[in-house]
């Protein structure tokens, strides 16, 4: 009986690691969000889980809604905006320099 639960523990282990993964990616691909928000999210996350032993999951819900939510209580909205304008720019850059190599033939 001592395996099963050494086996459920692992299972469990791995599942709310995968979650935490999945959270931090998501998260890192928020406009504005740099190394910090993404360590502070982590830090609530992980602490509120130690608190009341529940998995992640259960807590928080899906890791891509939560990444996004967090995003937007930890990254000033000024930032997140500039974020996303700058990255439109880039898109458009990197837009117009695909157009200009498929003209070119390169």
């Amino acid at each position: 009986m001592a395996k099963k639960d050494q086996t459920t523990d692992a299972a469990t282990e791995k599942d709310r690691e995968k979650w935490m993964a999945r959270f931090q990616v998501r998260l890192a691909t928020q406009p504005g969000v740099d190394r910090a928000v993404v360590l502070q999210a982590v830090k609530d996350v992980t602490a509120h889980c130690a608190d009341t032993g529940e998995h992640p999951r259960t807590a928080f819900g899906d890791p891509d809604a939560c990444a996004v939510q967090a995003a937007a209580r930890l990254v000033p909205a000024d930032r997140a905006a500039r974020t996303k304008r700058h990255d439109a720019v880039v898109d458009a850059l990197d837009s117009v320099l695909k157009g200009a190599r498929d003209v070119a033939g390169l």
